[in-house]
């Protein structure tokens, strides 16, 4: 699902214009981006969390010049779905 067909579907389902739809979908991503590179987490309760994940530092290889590199400490963003998130897998 794009982001267009999320703001249709949210539209259609709460009536709302999708012009007024649009910003407020804009505004949880961008809420939630800077929330993170902040270094907070989000939880959003029955959904789940985005949180900052650490990686520390490594060595990895260029393989095609056969040469060692050292990649820097970083932070990556993570999300962890709550348990009433989680998708069942039906059994057969």
């Amino acid at each position: 699902m794009t982001k267009a067909e999320l703001v249709a579907k949210i539209a259609k389902e709460t009536g709302a214009n999708p012009k007024e739809v649009l910003p407020v979908i804009e505004c949880l991503m961008n809420t939630i981006k800077e929330t993170l590179s902040d270094g907070e987490n989000v939880y959003l309760r029955g959904f789940g969390s985005f949180y900052v994940k650490h990686k520390a530092k490594k060595v990895g290889r260029n393989i095609n010049r056969n040469t060692s590199i050292i990649i820097p400490a970083h932070n990556i963003p993570a999300f962890k779905p709550s348990k009433a998130f989680q998708l069942k897998n039906e059994e057969q």
